[in-house]
């Protein structure tokens, strides 16, 4: 029995380097060769072709955007919120959270090339595929190369979202021609033959090297020791790197040291917190005990997005309730109005496993040696292959930007502002972020604060 290793990081351009072919974000569907080993289409229920697609009459297909791509860009955020509660559920209260759930989504979109009966139908279960009006699953990949094209395309001197595929393969095999083709035409993966089964340990150097290369020096030995064997068939990395600058920076100046508050304590203690004043996308939901704060980066592309609770509304509580539905409301019901905003200064890594997550979801055959179905991967159909494990690490620095070193000598200061009718959103307990393109609603990153200090 041989494995297979996804290795998934949180780093986000995207190159394609095949010139035969056309390139995927201006060509017709039609005019990209797709032709994966297996395909598997979701049986039409009855009543269901009464709709021609997943959209609601009430939602509008954002312009210029393919209304599949735009399903895909929903499917995504609603796995992202239900793997993100059986992650948060998995950690203590006190543990800082940080993933990006479209980096986890399309490596194992690049596995799902490969896989074939039920491995293939429980990965576009768990990962909300079926849910696209076009069933089959071989389409996927051409709207996922549609939507990558536009996340990771905007050229915008201010920020960086940079998203980097790998398939590292065990050179003595000869994999699949039409696997790697299509990794590489929709996804930039090429495949680096390297020696797993002679020099597993340098194998996993290596590997973590081109990630750490990838994320400017940010993402260090993703891949543990011994997790490379001299069975491993073949890791496929996705990184995803992001560095923005606020549309409107904090001044180091005005961030002093403030109380946050750690409940599982019933304890605060003093954080280096930023402070600025101005119109800003917000709402108070008494209702739903929270408050949301949307903060744009240059270019209003991408933006970050704060979930408050309220002093009396535990964060798990948030947490398990959140859908793409009351997120989406909730951003439309916010406006632009003034508001004081109190953030604290903080760094987040996650470092953690996601098959036990995605067991839990559904996705069982794929890691199970006996049932696991991935003829498409190795030439000749071989089915001795399974997913051993799949590792994901990201990372998060919120700052002034460029402001660490003032940060400890800010002066405390009151009265900053004369206007009483202002919103307040201080930051002073655990909240909710998210990291989204704005446009589709794609959240790129997703986590929680729930200590700044750690």
């Amino acid at each position: 029995m041989h494995l297979f290793l996804l290795v998934l990081v949180s780093l986000v351009g995207l190159g394609f380097s095949q010139t035969q072919y056309p390139d995927v974000c201006t060509a017709k569907s039609k005019d990209i060769p797709l032709s994966p080993l297996c395909v598997y289409r979701k049986p039409v229920e009855k009543g269901e072709n009464k709709q021609k697609d997943s959209t609601t009459p009430e939602e509008k297909v954002p312009d210029a955007t393919n209304p599949r791509v735009w399903e895909l860009s929903k499917a995504n955020t609603k796995f992202a919120m239900d793997f993100y509660k059986i992650v948060a559920d998995s950690k203590a209260d006190s543990e800082n959270l940080f993933m990006s759930p479209l980096s986890i989504s399309q490596a194992f979109t690049m596995t799902k090339l490969g896989a074939c009966e039920n491995t293939l139908k429980q990965l576009m279960e768990v990962f909300r595929f079926d849910s696209i009006s076009e069933k089959a699953s071989d389409q996927i990949h051409v709207y996922f190369s549609k939507l990558n094209c536009r996340l990771y395309r905007k050229a915008n001197k201010s920020s960086e979202l940079v998203s980097a595929n790998r398939l590292f393969g065990e050179k003595s095999l000869t994999f699949n021609d039409t696997y790697q083709e299509i990794s590489e035409i929709f996804y930039g993966a090429k495949l680096w033959p390297l020696n797993f089964k002679d020099k597993p340990e340098e194998s996993r150097e290596i590997i973590n090297n081109w990630v750490s290369n990838k994320t400017e020096k940010r993402i260090t030995n993703v891949i543990p020791e011994g997790a490379i064997t001299p069975l491993t068939t073949l890791v496929l990395v996705n990184a995803i790197y992001f560095k923005g600058q606020w549309k409107s920076m904090f001044d180091p100046e005005n961030t002093k040291l403030d109380l946050f508050y750690r409940p599982w304590t019933n304890e605060t203690y003093s954080v280096p917190t930023m402070y600025q004043e101005g119109l800003f996308r917000y709402g108070s939901f008494k209702k739903d005990g929270i408050q949301i704060l949307e903060l744009p980066y240059k270019g209003d592309d991408i933006s970050m997005v704060f979930v408050l609770p309220s002093h009396d509304t535990p964060l798990e509580v948030i947490e398990k309730d959140i859908t793409l539905e009351k997120l989406t409301t909730w951003l439309d019901k916010s406006h632009y109005v003034q508001t004081s905003v109190h953030i604290p200064r903080f760094k987040i890594e996650g470092a953690f496993s996601v098959k036990e997550s995605l067991e839990k979801m559904g996705l069982v055959d794929l890691f199970d040696p006996n049932n696991a179905k991935l003829p498409g991967i190795v030439a000749g159909g071989r089915t001795d292959l399974y997913v051993s494990d799949a590792y994901h690490k990201a990372f998060l620095d919120v700052n002034e930007e460029g402001s660490e070193a003032s940060a400890a000598t800010a002066v405390v200061v009151t009265g900053r502002s004369l206007n009483m009718n202002r919103n307040v959103f201080r930051a002073n307990r655990p909240c909710l972020l998210l990291i989204r393109e704005v446009s589709l609603n794609a959240v790129i990153f997703m986590g929680r604060l729930s200590d700044p200090g750690q």
